[in-house]
């Protein structure tokens, strides 16, 4: 079985931190260009997510959406960074997760495996679950875990928290 955009989401959640966090927003990003592939038989995952695809796909405060923010400049510039200083996809176009293991649980399924990022290699699990007629799975990654500097600004005073969460969604086979 493969999954991708449409049917399927990538969403990034990153959270704002530092002296001036009450200025900034958190943000929603969306994975636009990934493939992943589900081997039932052998019970294995490959997927391909391009590094070079985050997008912005809204602002947020206290998990309620900012009608304006960030406005379509902050976007292109958020983006960018994103690309180049977070991701440096230039050099890491390719963000990779293998299985390991798949595992039966009440609900769902964990899935062992060795996540590539920014150059970088680490075991994870996810835990993915069914939730009405979807699997969800919630990951959080601790970007210094793969060499990245979460990003900052104004010397610091405004940051992304080390901790962001990674949201895979897909339809649940009928």
């Amino acid at each position: 079985m493969r999954l991708g955009p449409p049917a399927s989401e990538c969403r990034v959640f990153t959270f704002r931190d530092g002296l001036l966090s009450s200025f900034g927003h958190d943000l929603e990003l969306v994975v636009a260009r990934f493939d992943v592939q589900v081997d039932e038989k052998l019970r294995r995952v490959d997927a391909s997510f391009d590094a070079a695809s985050v997008r912005v796909a809204r602002g947020l405060r206290d998990g309620v959406e900012l009608p304006n923010a960030p406005s379509a400049d902050e976007r292109r510039q958020i983006e960018d960074n994103v690309r180049r200083d977070v991701l440096d996809a230039n050099r890491h176009p390719e963000i990779r997760f293998r299985s390991t293991r798949v595992t039966d649980v009440e609900g769902g399924f964990d899935v062992a495996g060795k996540l590539q990022l920014h150059g970088k290699e680490r075991d994870i699990i996810v835990a993915l679950r069914r939730a009405g007629d979807r699997y969800v799975a919630d990951v959080p990654i601790e970007q210094p875990d793969f060499g990245i500097r979460p990003y900052s600004a104004f010397l610091g005073t405004l940051r992304v928290k080390p901790r962001v969460v990674v949201r895979v969604s897909f339809p649940a086979p009928a």
